[in-house]
């Protein structure tokens, strides 16, 4: 079966199936993404994420978001301007950087769905637990890109997959969730920041930060909002 990578576009090989699906992991970028066929609607995505309880209240998840929230206030500045793309329906990292003194707008396809904040560009863009679910990543990847001024920082929260063998796969948890549809190694983030020209950052397991170069050194492609 011949199957094309969601991400760059080049040959992807069957990786594994679980009893829910099959996951195929392309050849040059290292993604890792289930079956499209397999998608679910967006009626039944949207129920799936309706369940989450993401409340700014919680101590809990605060401490989860100071995975990105700390290394991310050492890198920028008091005042800049910022995106949380794909907030979801308890928007908390927001409010945890306006702490700080930073200046975020929200976007978010099913709660945020207001598209007027992606005609901007921002001196920091925030994407926490949201790239696992891009069915089209190619696209979306390129939308983040975009909203992106030069020098700005793109972070990323989602749980790279690092050992690579089809039966860590098999066992790993995080690809449980039916809306988890795009799975990345450390490869994948290397190959994103040479894509788009970005300086790429692995700072945890959980935490990837990308930065845009100066004009006058990267060429990014248009993106598909």
């Amino acid at each position: 079966m011949s199957v094309v990578c969601t991400l760059c576009h080049e040959a992807a090989t069957k990786f594994i199936r679980d009893r829910q699906r099959s996951y195929f992991k392309c050849i040059e970028c290292g993604l890792i993404f289930a079956d499209p066929r397999n998608k679910i609607d967006e009626t039944s995505e949207k129920e799936i994420y309706d369940l989450h309880q993401n409340d700014p209240t919680d101590d809990g998840y605060r401490r989860f978001l100071s995975l990105l929230t700390e290394p991310l206030l050492e890198r920028v500045s008091a005042d800049a301007e910022g995106l949380d793309f794909g907030c979801g329906p308890g928007p908390t990292l927001h409010l945890m950087l306006e702490d700080a003194g930073l200046h975020m707008a929200l976007y978010d396809i099913f709660y945020f769905p207001d598209k007027a904040p992606l005609q901007k560009r921002y001196d920091v863009v925030t994407c926490t637990e949201v790239v696992e679910h891009f069915n089209e990543p190619a696209a979306s990847w390129a939308t983040l890109i975009s909203l992106l001024k030069e020098e700005a920082w793109l972070a990323i929260m989602t749980s790279l997959f690092t050992r690579e063998t089809p039966e860590a796969f098999l066992a790993w948890q995080y690809k449980n969730d039916p809306t988890h549809v795009s799975f990345y190694t450390p490869r994948t983030m290397q190959w994103l920041g040479e894509r788009f020209g970005l300086t790429c950052e692995i700072v945890s397991q959980r935490v990837i930060f990308f930065q845009r170069a100066p004009a006058d050194k990267h060429t990014a492609p248009a993106s598909d909002v």
